[in-house]
């Protein structure tokens, strides 16, 4: 049986498709809104009410599909180019390697977040809105994500060395 939590979480795939397939900025905005809100209540109600066996996976797979899509349609409008995206979803796109290279090893681990990671995920969502709403911070919100991408990347690094 699914946890209510866990098809909380899992409400960002259909979202994520949604945000692909939607033209309207504002439909969009709401999109974004009801993902970045699902984020937070998943994390806090599995805090406070133990999360499922499948939640520390099913998560961050829900939280990726959902920024990768929605920075593909910022992209297809031209409104950052594919290094800033790249830049944007840094710490994703890390985050999945270091899965990949811990499956392979055997060594499976999960790092709870931090708050670098967490600063990620408010300047990628503040990247969109910015984009939604067709401000000039587009760009410099890009930047600053990606520099906090950096620091996350170390952070998380450091932290899976002395684990």
């Amino acid at each position: 049986m699914v946890k209510p939590v866990d098809a909380l979480t899992a409400l960002r795939v259909p979202l994520a498709v949604a945000f692909l397939l939607i033209e309207s900025a504002p439909v969009r905005l709401v999109v974004v809104m009801v993902a970045a809100v699902s984020d937070v209540v998943d994390g806090i109600w599995a805090r406070h009410r133990g999360s499922s066996r499948i939640g520390p996976v099913l998560d961050p797979v829900c939280d990726k599909l959902f920024v990768a899509s929605a920075f593909a349609v910022v992209l297809r409008a031209g409104a950052l180019s594919v290094p800033e995206v790249v830049g944007v979803l840094l710490r994703d796109l890390s985050a999945v390697l270091g899965f990949l290279t811990t499956a392979l090893l055997h060594r499976p681990t999960t790092l709870p977040a931090r708050a670098g990671g967490k600063l990620v995920t408010v300047g990628q969502i503040l990247t969109l809105v910015a984009f939604l709403a067709g401000s000039e911070l587009v760009r410099p919100l890009a930047w600053a994500t990606a520099g906090i991408s950096l620091y996350a990347i170390y952070d998380y690094t450091r932290v899976a060395l002395h684990a």
